[in-house]
């Protein structure tokens, strides 16, 4: 099933780039979305790249009217000339993560451990994407609650209607779990960016990130403080080298926010907050910040 694959490149590396515009996390709110669209309009220029990062759905009014509007004005950049279709990225965040485990529930051990999950699912707002695709929460643990031939059944219906929507499984398919900038100076390449969805774990190399990206919030924090320098050295350095640690999601929603090497965008956008948006250069410095 598309939805649940991940073809794409995990990270997407964003050569070239002369600025970046980063998205927080939208949850379905497409109002703020197109707010934000239409002051975006006239900013993104030649050699922009934009960047989506994390949680896009879930959470808010409108799941479908979101993604829509997402990839109208996808559809309007590319269009330009100069820009291509890999100049507009899309993250994988905890959103898009629990639509894709939910889509292979009726792997779960037992009923309990289907009905567990689901429940925790919807504490976690995945209620409004489950309407977008002609279900419920109620209905899923209807059939959670029996076998796993019930559940492959609707899990069928939903990857269905994920289908039936221009452009929604496409989308989903291309999820990147992160993207950086690969600045080059004289050297060769300096500290760039990295974009993830939530969170990232310090403890692990850049390559085995795994879902800390879009889980390991606590993670984030401690990576944007930097890590001890090496022995004989005083202060600290920036995690993986980059210049810039940038996020989208954040649980406190306390937005936009800079703290060490991070810099945190989200405001609460599908609860009742702003959309934030920030421009950055590639090699980290924020150029401007907006809100919708």
């Amino acid at each position: 099933m598309a939805a649940q694959q991940d073809p794409a490149p995990r990270v997407a590396r964003l050569t070239h780039a002369r600025r970046v515009w980063a998205i927080a996390a939208v949850r379905g709110d497409p109002i703020r979305l197109s707010r934000l669209h239409a002051a975006l309009e006239d900013r993104v220029w030649r050699g922009d790249r934009l960047v989506y990062c994390g949680n896009l759905i879930g959470v808010g009014p409108d799941v479908a009217g979101t993604i829509r509007e997402a990839l109208l004005f996808r559809r309007a950049v590319i269009a330009r000339p100069g820009f291509e279709a890999n100049d507009v990225v899309f993250l994988r965040g905890a959103q898009e993560e629990m639509l894709n485990r939910l889509l292979r529930i009726q792997y779960a051990p037992g009923p309990a451990a289907a009905v567990e999950a689901l429940r925790w699912m919807e504490a976690h707002g995945i209620g409004p994407t489950l309407a977008a695709y002609g279900t419920t929460v109620a209905e899923g643990l209807r059939v959670a609650a029996r076998g796993p031939v019930e559940r492959a059944r609707w899990t069928a219906s939903i990857t269905a209607a994920i289908r039936a929507a221009p452009g929604h499984d496409a989308l989903l398919s291309s999820l990147r779990r992160a993207a950086c900038t690969v600045p080059v100076d004289l050297a060769g390449e300096a500290p760039g960016v990295l974009f993830v969805a939530s969170g990232l774990n310090p403890d692990r190399p850049f390559e085995a990130q795994g879902d800390a990206f879009w889980w390991d919030e606590p993670g984030f924090d401690r990576a944007a403080a930097g890590i001890p320098a090496p022995e004989g050295e005083e202060g600290r350095l920036p995690w993986g080298g980059f210049a810039r640690l940038v996020r989208g999601g954040c649980a406190r929603h306390d937005g936009p926010r800079a703290s060490g090497w991070g810099l945190t965008l989200d405001a609460g956008c599908g609860l009742g907050g702003p959309l934030v948006a920030a421009c950055l250069a590639p090699t980290g410095e924020v150029l401007e910040v907006l809100e919708a």
